[in-house]
């Protein structure tokens, strides 16, 4: 496919290098997330202000904590000194009736200038300012290290101020950090305070953590207002208020700048303060004296800990949280996060450095790093029982759609391969959650209860927890995992041909009455009536929902292999075998894969899903008999939201999942990609404003985006399915990294760059991709891309690992993540000579066999392939077809850090000496390459067949065991 219609230059789409700058009105709608995973939030605005203080276990955005924010004195020696509040300049509008609010000290000076870089899970800020006699930057973090669950959930956000002196004469500098009690202070509802309730704030002191502990007994201690919170740093020179002056008006703040800005000193107190009516505002000041030329950072840590949470999901009782079995309060998360920086910030640099430092295009990595945020966010939820447990997204105040959803849950990725024993408690959860007729419920109650009332099966959640369970397991190797959920997993996918033994009520006016049974001739082809994340029924077979059926049975299949149930697995291939084959005869068009629309006999259509007989049919006519058709127009009589012949963006849904896990093509590999050809074509817009939409609206004027569906060939219905011109990033990031795996690398650039530049700082925030709630989960499917463009594949039940980069693969570098271990890939070529290091930052990699991509047409004659782990020789075999080269480790290898493991490829030349492979290190930056990789081909000399998962094509290895080389 050509790369018309794509309004980006090679280098706009592919270009490696430094992220997006955000400074002027820019800086508006930024606010970037600092908290741990289950713990909630506080983000940093691009300004420097402290915005959306969600650490109350719910949403709580557009909230400002008063009196809140980070301030600045400084004098230089001999001259007079300058105060300004560490921000930059208000944004408009200023409009307010009654002025703007005091509790935000708009009136008092503010930096010049800021300019913000976010580079998830780090966030810095350049301020500039010409009256300061230093220059002022902030990095702010919280510690985010893949496969460290514990130290990622820490409840604390993290700022380094670094003030420098660029002067021939010292410099006296305090920095102070101002705020209110947060504690119980952002009240949730059903809950009054106390008459006698108090806030309370204590200055406490150890020997390297000094600060201000916040409490309150305005509340019960065990209700969803409980908690406690510091403002803690480790410097030694500090000084603290514990309690602003309390009186009426303005006093507190008068008395509070006018010393700061004069002296850079605060009214010190460090007696306990106790408000039962005011404002429990304190401050903490740092003191230093700045050499000439010289440089000086200031910490200071914003804590939480909030251990009970309101149980939204079913209004029970109050919930655990996560953090109260990790934490007595939020000194002890301060003392630890404290007792712990320089690793905490070590370790998250090294990820910081291993995934920015890449080969990938700068818009890849903005879009998969910004979006992993969303699993600090509270969109998700960690309790006391360690599980995770999560919403869609967040509302304003309250969390959105609360249960798991398993069909929007089933699009993300980047849980899975950060941090893969979370995400197994998903599948444990999902599983756990199968009835006894084999449904799953697409939401689950919390904890472990019954699910909601409203809640039944849905086929794209349903087969895609299926084939999430295969991933998972194929990522972490862990059998007693597959071997525990393998009765149930059974039980979901037979249920597609067993169905639920009658109509299931689905107590919910916006979704059909008749829940049958999906496939009831069990011929691989659903034609039952399927619910799906479109929150609508399908009526006929459809790719979107099939393509899902046909990878879960091929997941199954193999576990079933696997765990030596032959007979199971051949039943399970006999049906995907038989659904293929139908997919293929009935639904494709010649260019893309269609909706057959029929009812079967005995399915009856529900009085609210009947198509009008005319657009002004009243709402409770009853319309013409619907007898099984299969073929949907507008003249015909159907049921309401079905898409028919039109292209529907998740048509090939089940296919993209299947790549991610590596079960491979379930369909015609050429129809699929002519299929992601016609996707891009019909669906992607490079402008909104050539689309009219009376549907929620996500992307609009001159932005680009991806309709949910179009209607090429016509025969769109009167009125079809809800939100078909929508445009959800969820489903653009799924699009854009099937399309690469199809090998569209272009394209799928062309939508994520589109779903970038679309949160921009001005019209949205970089750091929070919407659908129904902010945060939401579906664009954790972002993850995909990066696997897609660097070929990654992993298999722990084959120890077998694969890369194929389709970008810059003549000097490629990426990080890879597995269950038990991420790590760094590069490789680099020139000539007959390809390189390649494999480097383990964290945890063990079991290693029998790894599979390439040769960077060029075709591979040199009579390659030769060498092994070293420094010095030391590793036995390898070498096996090519065409570009492929498979490097088998006869001994096997059991990798952690500090082992790199360097590969040379060259063509075998006597007495030709050769540099070893060098290995790229995480923190080393990456250089832009151009050269492109040939398509992918299969490594075993001849045409493997395409439904083989990736972990079952390695040949085993006779050998046994892996061995430690350590």
């Amino acid at each position: 496919m050509s790369n018309q219609g794509i309004p980006y230059s090679t280098r706009e789409l592919r270009g490696v290098g430094p992220q997006r700058l955000f400074t002027g009105e820019a800086l508006t709608e930024i606010a970037f997330p600092l908290g741990g995973i289950g713990t909630g939030t506080i983000s940093l605005g691009g300004r420097g202000n402290l915005r959306d203080w969600e650490i109350y276990n719910r949403p709580n955005k557009g909230s400002l904590l008063p009196y809140t924010f980070f301030a600045l004195w400084a004098r230089k020696d001999g001259e007079a000194p300058v105060a300004s509040i560490l921000e930059s300049a208000l944004q408009p509008p200023f409009v307010a009736g009654g002025g703007l609010r005091p509790d935000t000290l708009p009136g008092v000076r503010r930096m010049q200038s800021a300019t913000f870089r976010g580079e998830y899970p780090f966030a810095w800020i350049e301020f500039g300012d010409e009256a300061l006699p230093v220059r002022v930057s902030l990095e702010a973090f919280n510690p985010f290290m893949p496969l460290n669950v514990e130290d990622s959930s820490i409840p604390a956000a993290i700022f380094q101020w670094k003030l420098t002196n660029p002067s021939t004469r010292p410099v006296e500098v305090s920095l102070t950090a101002t705020m209110h009690n947060p504690v119980a202070f952002q009240v949730q509802d059903e809950e009054t305070p106390r008459t006698d309730g108090e806030w309370r704030n204590e200055y406490r002191e150890t020997a390297n953590l000094r600060g201000l502990l916040f409490a309150s007994t305005r509340f019960d201690e065990k209700g969803c207002n409980s908690g406690t919170a510091t403002l803690t740093t480790t410097h030694v020179h500090v000084t603290a208020q514990t309690l602003w002056y309390q009186a009426g008006w303005w006093d507190g703040s008068h008395l509070f700048w006018d010393k700061f800005a004069a002296e850079g000193q605060l009214q010190t107190c460090t007696d306990p303060a106790v408000v039962t009516q005011g404002k429990p505002v304190s401050s903490l000041a740092l003191h230093a004296t700045i050499p000439p030329r010289k440089s000086v950072t200031l910490p200071v840590m914003i804590t939480w800990h909030t251990p009970f949470m309101k149980n939204a999901w079913a209004r029970q009782a109050l919930l655990g949280t996560y953090m109260s079995r990790q934490f007595r309060d939020a000194w002890h998360v301060a003392a630890y996060t404290a007792n712990n920086i320089d690793r905490l910030h070590r370790e998250s640099s090294q990820w910081h450095n291993a995934i920015f430092g890449s080969s990938l295009p700068s818009s890849v990595i903005d879009a998969v790093t910004s979006q992993a945020s969303i699993i600090r966010t509270q969109t998700c939820v960690r309790l006391a029982d360690g599980n995770f447990y999560a919403y869609e997204g967040c509302g304003d105040k309250d969390g959105c759609c609360a249960g798991n959803c398993i069909h929007v849950w089933n699009y993300e990725q980047a849980l899975a391969f950060l941090f893969p024993e979370l995400e197994r408690s998903m599948r444990r959860t999902d599983f756990a959650n199968v009835q006894p007729n084999g449904s799953i419920p697409f939401r689950t109650g919390l904890p472990n209860a019954a699910p909601p009332a409203n809640t039944f099966p849905c086929v794209d959640g349903q087969m895609g927890t299926i084939i999430q369970a295969y991933r998972d397991w194929q990522l972490s190797g862990d059998d007693p995992f597959i071997r525990g959920i393998w009765p149930n997993l059974k039980k979901a996918l037979e249920f597609a041909w067993t169905g639920p033994g009658g109509a299931v009520d689905s107590r919910s006016p916006h979704v059909g009455q008749n829940q049958g049974t999906w496939d009831p001739n069990k011929d691989g082809l659903m034609e039952g009536v399927q619910h799906n994340t479109y929150d609508i029924e399908f009526y006929g077979p459809n790719t979107m929902l099939g393509a899902m059926y046909l990878g879960a049975l091929r997941a199954a299949e193999e576990i079933a292999r696997h765990l030596g149930e032959e007979n199971k697995a051949d039943e399970y291939r006999a049906v995907y075998e038989s659904g293929r084959a139908l997919t293929e005869e009935e639904l494709w068009n010649g260019e893309y894969y269609i909706q057959k629309v029929q009812v079967l006999p005995g399915e009856e259509i529900p009085e609210h899903l009947r198509t009008p007989a005319s657009p002004c049919c009243e709402a409770g006519c009853s319309c013409n008999d619907i007898e099984k058709t299969s073929a949907l127009s507008t003249s015909a009589p159907f049921p309401k939201y079905q898409y028919g012949d039109g292209c529907l963006s998740d048509q090939l849904l089940g296919q993209w999942a299947s790549h991610v896990a590596g079960i491979g093509h379930v369909l015609d590999p050429e129809r699929v990609r002519k299929t992601m050809e016609s996707i891009f074509r019909n669906n992607w817009k490079p402008r909104m404003d050539t689309v009219d939409s009376v549907q929620r609206i996500y992307a609009l004027n001159d932005e680009a985006g991806l309709l949910l569906c179009s209607w090429p060939q016509g025969n769109r219905p009167t009125l079809p399915f809800v939100y078909c011109d929508e445009v959800w990033t969820g489903i653009e990031y799924q699009v854009a990294a099937h399309l690469i795996y199809e090998g569209l690398v272009d394209e799928g650039l062309a939508i994520v760059k589109g779903v970038r530049d679309r949160h921009d700082g001005i019209r949205r925030n970089p750091w929070n991709e919407f659908e129904c709630g902010h945060h939401y989960a579906r664009a954790l499917a972002s993850w995909s891309v990066l696997l897609a463009l660097s070929g990654h594949r992993y298999s722990a039940v084959s120890h077998s690992l694969a890369f194929s980069p389709q970008v810059h693969a003549t000097k490629f570098n990426c990080v890879f993540s597995t269950g038990e271990a991420w790590g760094v890939f590069s490789q680099e070529s020139e000539g007959n000579v390809l390189k390649a290091c494999l480097s383990v930052e964290k945890g063990v990699l079991s290693l029998r066999r790894l599979d390439l991509t040769w960077p060029a047409t075709r591979v040199p004659a009579s390659l030769t392939a060498e092994a070293r782990i420094g010095r030391d020789r590793v036995p390898v075999q070498l096996m090519v077809s065409a570009t492929a080269l498979t490097l088998t480790l006869p001994a096997g290898l059991t990798l952690s850090k500090g082992q790199p493991v360097r590969w040379t490829m060259k063509k075998g030349e006597r007495g030709r000496k050769d540099r070893r492979a060098r290995c790229r290190s995480p923190i080393e930056g990456s250089e832009e390459a151009t050269q492109e990789p040939a398509a992918e081909s299969h490594p075993n000399g001849k045409e493997l067949e395409e439904n083989t998962i990736f972990g079952d094509r390695h040949q085993r290895d006779s050998s046994g065991d892996a061995v430690d080389r350590r």
